[in-house]
């Protein structure tokens, strides 16, 4: 019930009440109370739906400006396309050593890459691609620091935007072949020069 119909209920009420027996003022006194608390709670949620509404704009607007920039976000696929792809991952950590796995559109295991010693943050390496086929490939980084403890790896996918969708409510990129929700995207490069990190 929205306050406009709890209004007139209660005007009903009061216009119907039996004059010899009228409503006890302590209820009377609740049910404004109810209708206050009524009319809060509608005005709070016109607002949240007005910021909600706002902050979608918002990201439309900040989405549409990503086209032809190259950006990171999060995802572990990769596109291999007869050259060399690289591979974006950061450690939450220094990890001594760790390695890459590489597998097929099947989930078959391609290739694996032995890592060295890695700094804490952001770090990269690039993948020939040599002797397999054209198509999507996904990826997974594993890592242990120097007391042999596994550390935190997030991965990366990277890669120009060429177009922006819009659908109930939500804004993706597309990054190559990917679809990205905007949400997942972390950084942002024109040209060589990192110009926003989100």
């Amino acid at each position: 019930m929205g306050k406009d119909e709890f209004l007139k209920m209660l005007i009903a009420q009061l216009q119907n009440q039996d004059p010899l027996n009228p409503m006890d003022g302590t209820d009377f006194t609740a049910q404004l109370a109810q209708f206050s608390s009524l009319e809060q709670l509608t005005n709070m949620n016109t607002n949240l739906e007005t910021l909600t509404s706002n902050q979608m704009m918002t990201n439309q607007v900040q989405s549409v400006s990503l086209l032809g920039k190259e950006v990171q976000a999060s995802g572990n696929v990769l596109h291999v396309d007869g050259g060399a792809v690289d591979i974006c991952y950061s450690l939450a950590e220094a990890a001594a050593e760790g390695e890459v796995s590489i597998y097929n559109e099947r989930g078959v295991l391609v290739e694996t890459i032995q890592l060295g010693s890695q700094a804490t943050g952001p770090n990269s390496l690039t993948w020939d691609g040599n002797g397999v086929e054209n198509g999507e490939y996904t990826f997974e980084v594993s890592a242990t620091n120097q007391s042999g403890g596994a550390v935190d790896v997030d991965t990366f996918i990277q890669g120009l935007v060429t177009g922006v969708n819009f659908q109930d409510g939500r804004s993706s990129v597309m990054i190559g072949e990917w679809e990205v929700p905007f949400e997942d995207v972390v950084s942002v490069e024109d040209g060589n020069n990192e110009i926003n990190n989100m």
